[in-house]
């Protein structure tokens, strides 16, 4: 009867909470229908079951970590402060730390769960723990009781990833601010005694004595005294980032300074194509082009017309077989008894289209899609887009927030710089604070310290040249190889969905006209005070066949 009333209660679970992860049931907090019912044949009545009752939402600290942290640190095992420290990787403030930190860190944390308002740490005490914040948020004030996050529209908050009360529980010094919960909050706490207990603060000196060697070896700090030095690896914090994560969305407005100490980052701009003279005139150009058969033959299947002109040429291609359709031409107006003794003007128009060097026939075709205006006059509404220019790459020992620190405000350059790491560690300092410890020749050697970066129009021209340069060379590519490649034998397989489509990052100038659209998916930028915008990354455009723009490639299987 106990394995019949477990297996009722599991199946109601699985019904009604789907699924689990470890012990704890994932659940939103709230479902459209939370309680539902089943007819239980045996007892011949209507079984009802609440959802909201066994729910939890997803994100908490399993109760199977929760376990290892109750324990005391002496009887933790290895592999449970492995699996602690590999749990603990999605914090950012965690991950900063070095590996064998990290794992001492594991050993000795406990767990702690708080609710609203409840104060964490009181302004003016002495600081005998820091934590991790696992789930929920809190808030910075000023006052004792932390009532003003909950009047303040804009309080200082801080999320899962941060941590607070390091410096202090490392140096017992006063709390310079009170810490709230603003909901239910999960932290990770590292108590003093158990941090000196186990030597955590050696760690700690060897991270600050690698960042004061780094400091050091740097030339803008080389009339500094080591004490000063050290008051800025104390106001520094160390932030590492993996490949292409995100550091800053606009550094330039960042009240921070970095310091690259390791890896790559690249510093990238979004740039609105719309707004530029040279893509405005770059897109009409290649709009002329489109005449009722696509420019792009050679991409798709020949027609007959086409395979007959691509075998004359194989099989000639030294020949010139515009004589031959003079000759027709006579003939025909023989046959129709008129004498054929005019002067028969061969232009590029008149020959086949593989034998000009540049065939002008095409003529202009009526677009019909939506516009909008701009400066530079209409544009098609889809070709409203941006696209994101790499502008700068900063590597290991130099400095972001400071090219522009000692120059007067009209000439600051105010665009949004994006920064993305390529696998890096930074460290990041407060601008207010470090511009207290500069002294005269430091100011000297940062007014000699200058970047510049390219403008929005000369990145839109380089955006574009590299555009054509890539249709271009696929086209080549394919053209030389198609011809010698035979695909191997694959069996058929279904298509399997995919969550990236390339031409989600493709602007296709061929279906600004269609009625049907594509159904993928599009990227959409955020834009300061501005609407969203577009992302792409190619620009399909009508452009001539590489045999009419290389005379020499008219023979395809041949190289050059």
């Amino acid at each position: 009867m106990d394995i019949i009333m477990m297996n009722r209660v599991c199946k109601m679970f699985r019904q009604g909470l789907r699924g689990f992860r470890e012990y704890q049931i994932i659940e939103t907090a709230h479902r459209k229908h939370p309680i539902f019912s089943f007819w239980d044949k045996k007892k011949q009545g209507r079984i009802t079951f609440d959802t909201m009752d066994f729910v939890a939402e997803s994100g908490h600290f399993p109760p199977g970590a929760i376990q290892i942290a109750q324990k005391k640190p002496s009887w933790r095992a290895e592999h449970e402060i492995q699996s602690l420290c590999n749990l603990l990787q999605v914090l950012d403030s965690y991950r900063n730390y070095s590996e064998p930190l990290q794992l001492l860190l594991a050993k000795v944390m406990r767990f702690e769960r708080f609710g609203r308002r409840r104060v964490i740490v009181k302004k003016g005490q002495r600081g005998n723990s820091f934590y991790f914040i696992y789930l929920g948020t809190v808030a910075m004030t000023e006052d004792e009781d932390g009532s003003s996050a909950f009047l303040d529209p804009h309080p200082t908050l801080l999320q899962k990833g941060s941590c607070f009360g390091e410096m202090g529980s490392l140096t017992a010094a006063v709390r310079r601010a009170t810490v709230v919960c603003m909901e239910e909050t999960e932290f990770l706490v590292v108590d003093r005694e158990d941090f000196l207990e186990n030597k955590l603060d050696q760690e700690v000196k060897k991270d600050a004595q690698l960042r004061f060697e780094f400091f050091r070896k740097m030339d803008l700090f080389h009339s500094w005294s080591d004490e000063t030095l050290w008051k800025l690896v104390a106001l520094g914090k160390v932030e590492k980032f993996s490949y292409g994560q995100l550091i800053s969305k606009d550094f330039i407005e960042s009240s921070s300074i970095m310091f690259v100490c390791e890896g790559i980052c690249e510093v990238l701009r979004l740039i609105d194509l719309e707004s530029s003279p040279f893509y405005h005139k770059w897109i009409w150009e290649h709009l002329q082009l489109i005449d009722d058969g696509p420019p792009n033959i050679h991409l798709k299947d020949l027609s007959p017309v086409e395979r007959f002109k691509e075998f004359q040429i194989r099989s000639y291609p030294v020949q010139d077989f515009s004589f031959l359709k003079l000759f027709h031409l006579q003939k025909a107006q023989e046959q129709e008894g008129s004498s054929f003794s005019r002067k028969i003007k061969t232009s590029g128009n008149t020959l086949p289209k593989t034998f000009s060097s540049k065939i002008k026939s095409r003529c202009s075709h009526s677009i019909k899609c939506p516009m909008i205006q701009t400066k530079y006059g209409d544009l098609p509404k889809e070709a409203a887009v941006g696209a994101y220019m790499k502008i700068h790459t900063v590597e290991q020992g130099e400095i972001l927030g400071l090219h522009q620190i000692l120059h007067p405000e009209s000439q600051h350059d105010m665009r949004p710089l994006i920064l993305v790491s390529l696998g890096a560690e930074v460290i990041r300092i407060r601008k207010e604070k470090f511009c207290e410890l500069l002294d005269s020749n430091t100011i000297e050697k940062l007014s000699k310290f200058s970047i510049k970066y390219p403008s929005d129009e000369d990145l839109c021209q380089k955006f574009l040249k590299e555009n054509n340069w890539n249709i271009f060379r696929k086209d080549l590519v394919r053209l030389l190889v198609e011809p010698r490649w035979c695909p191997p034998f694959t069996p058929i397989q279904p298509k399997k969905k995919r969550t990236y489509n390339p031409r989600t990052v493709m602007l296709d100038l061929y279906s600004l006209d269609k009625k049907t659209k594509c159904r993928h998916p599009i990227f959409m930028a955020p834009q300061k005070y501005l609407p969203p915008l577009r992302i792409v990354q190619a620009i399909i455009a009508p452009r001539y066949k590489i045999q009419e723009l290389l005379p020499q490639y008219k023979n395809a299987g041949v190289l050059m």
